[in-house]
């Protein structure tokens, strides 16, 4: 009997994934009965320093869609009619609520009610259950197909109606239009080659100083995981790289934690990418990219503790290479270096854009931070640093730049989003199939919540933040995509966080955490097992090395939880 090669096992696609997530989900709904909160307006001060007001659930109103007792309603809802107090208290329309009740009571639904001002919620507020026919909670399951506007939303349609929900302000549209323009943008930007040039420039300019190059550099590439989410940008870094650091004194697996890893570690605690941080907090609600100057902090600590960290290891290694379980591998690095630079010239042309880029930068966190710049003003902020270096490419004669060349590789950078684009609509179609994600509308989104709520209730916030962090850096071992965990899990952990009593801020600070750190790892990152054939490391060795590096961020995430927690991040 031939033995099966687990080496050639494909991981599913993120849309196949999506797809059963949406199945189970629709199945789910047949078996979990439809609840719903009652909400209320709290104020809140947003990132410009305006008091706005946003709808919360009231954890202590959970209750299950029931029938109504219309002979219940029959006799008491002519007795509010009566009783001008509650209605001006109410602000109820008196003589709509007297026709009302003169109506036949069997034709009474909620949506009827609804319209003579008695609301779910105002009648549950007056009588509690006593309205409901409580023998036995009901379902609410979505047809197999229809829309909005035919027989409801159908389960087969997911992909269109998560698409076409929200506005320019949020998700999905607004996220969709985001994420299409920056991906625009930074296609003109990386066929400009100045990322590339200013790296290997650098690289260049440190050569000597070992000690101090490999922090630096695992500061430079972390800084490019928080600004744009380096990942598959690694890999051809990584060619010039391998060979450099172990020229140094090192081995490939300091070259791939000083450039792969370095990178993830800087997507994990971004205070602005568009990947992965905005995506999250457009999808959870608040504000994208606020918490800014928190997570900028947490940044400058983590990378330093990650670089030190490494720099044990690395040193221990220069001190005697001999004891790199990659020794005997590197010695064709070692031998081929010089005929391997792959150094380019780093030009004026180049340093302006580097500049420019830093410049914009600078403008978004101002203007988030500010003045409340929100999803329209940072996308028109994106599309600006993008036309710039593409008009500087063509001035300098970078890469043979031209105006077409501009339009095209805008193109070719909005087409390689498009895929996450998907995702992030899928997403809200998955919260169609469980009923949406309205606290205030019937759902078994809702009973669910309410069920893991019940589940945590007398937990310390802070374990419930660390269980989420586990539980991100877990789920990631299936979904590598940053966009796609973002878009299948914010639904989920936001609302649940103001069910535990924690802000969607700390939600998405697991999120980040546990998607950023564990992209290092998994063995299904094709982005890591890219940089690992480059750099001729067999997975189980990079795993080996990597495992007590993990714990190692695992405590540091547990530890920003616990502060983050205790300080009330917002």
């Amino acid at each position: 009997m031939s033995k099966k090669d687990l080496t050639k096992f494909r991981t599913p696609h993120t849309y196949a994934i999506v797809f059963v997530v949406v199945m189970l989900c629709w199945g789910l709904t047949f078996l979990i009965p439809a609840g719903k909160f009652s909400t209320h307006d709290v104020e809140y001060t947003d990132a410009a320093g305006e008091v706005k007001t946003r709808t919360v659930l009231r954890q202590d109103t959970f209750r299950y869609l029931y029938p109504l007792n219309t002979d219940f309603l029959a006799q008491n809802v002519p007795q509010l009619a009566q009783d001008s107090a509650f209605i001006e208290a109410n602000g109820l329309d008196a003589e709509a609520l007297q026709a009302f009740v003169q109506t036949d009571p069997a034709t009474w639904d909620r949506e009827t009610l609804e319209e003579a001002g008695l609301s779910d919620d105002l009648l549950y507020e007056t009588y509690g259950e006593a309205f409901y026919d409580t023998t036995k909670p009901m379902n609410k399951t979505a047809t197999l197909w229809g829309t909005e506007d035919f027989h409801g939303f159908g389960v087969l349609n997911y992909v269109f109606e998560g698409l076409v929900t929200g506005d320019k302000y949020g998700s999905a549209v607004g996220i969709v239009a985001l994420l299409l323009v920056v991906g625009g943008s930074f296609g003109i930007i990386m066929a400009t080659g100045a990322i590339d040039a200013g790296i290997y420039a650098f690289i260049n300019k440190t050569r000597g100083l070992e000690r101090f190059a490999l922090p630096l550099l695992f500061y430079l590439f972390s800084l490019g995981g928080a600004t744009f989410g380096m990942s598959e940008e690694v890999i051809p870094f990584s060619m010039v790289m391998v060979p450099f650091v172990i020229a140094l004194g090192y081995d490939s697996l300091v070259a791939v934690t000083v450039t792969f890893l370095a990178s993830q570690v800087g997507n994990a605690v971004s205070w602005m990418s568009p990947f992965s941080v905005a995506i999250a907090q457009g999808i959870a609600g608040i504000p994208v990219l606020s918490g800014a100057d928190f997570r900028l902090v947490l940044w400058f600590v983590v990378t330093g503790l990650g670089a030190a960290y490494m720099m044990v290891y690395a040193e221990r290694i220069r001190k005697n290479p001999q004891k790199s379980v990659m020794y005997s591998a590197d010695q064709h690095f070692r031998s081929q270096l010089e005929e391997d630079k792959g150094a380019q010239e780093f030009k004026l042309g180049h340093k302006l854009i580097l500049l420019e880029m830093l410049a914009v930068l600078v403008w978004i966190v101002w203007g988030v931070m500010k003045n409340g710049y929100y999803i329209p003003e940072i996308a028109s902020q994106f599309f600006v640093m993008g036309l710039v270096a593409g008009i500087i490419a063509i001035v300098f004669h970078l890469n043979d730049m031209t105006i077409n060349g501009m339009a095209e590789k805008f193109q070719q950078g909005a087409a390689d989003m498009a895929g996450t684009a998907v995702v992030v609509g899928m997403a809200k179609g998955i919260l169609l199939v469980l009923g949406g994600s309205d606290a205030n509308t019937f759902s078994s989104l809702n009973t669910i919540l309410y069920s893991v709520g019940n589940v945590l209730q007398g937990i310390p916030k802070t374990l419930a933040a660390i269980g989420m962090y586990l539980f991100q850096s877990l789920f990631n071992l299936v979904v590598t995509s940053n966009s796609g965990q973002a878009a299948l899990t914010m639904p989920i952990m936001a609302p649940l966080a103001d069910f535990v009593g924690l802000s969607r801020q700390i939600a998405v600070l697991a999120y980040q955490m546990g998607a950023g750190f564990m992209d290092a790892f998994t063995p299904v990152s094709a982005s890591l097992i890219g940089v690992l054939g480059v750099a001729g490391i067999d997975w189980v060795k990079w795993a080996k090395y990597q495992f007590k590096m993990q714990l190692f961020f695992f405590a540091i995430g547990a530890v920003v939880l616990t502060i983050a927690v205790a300080i009330g991040f917002q």
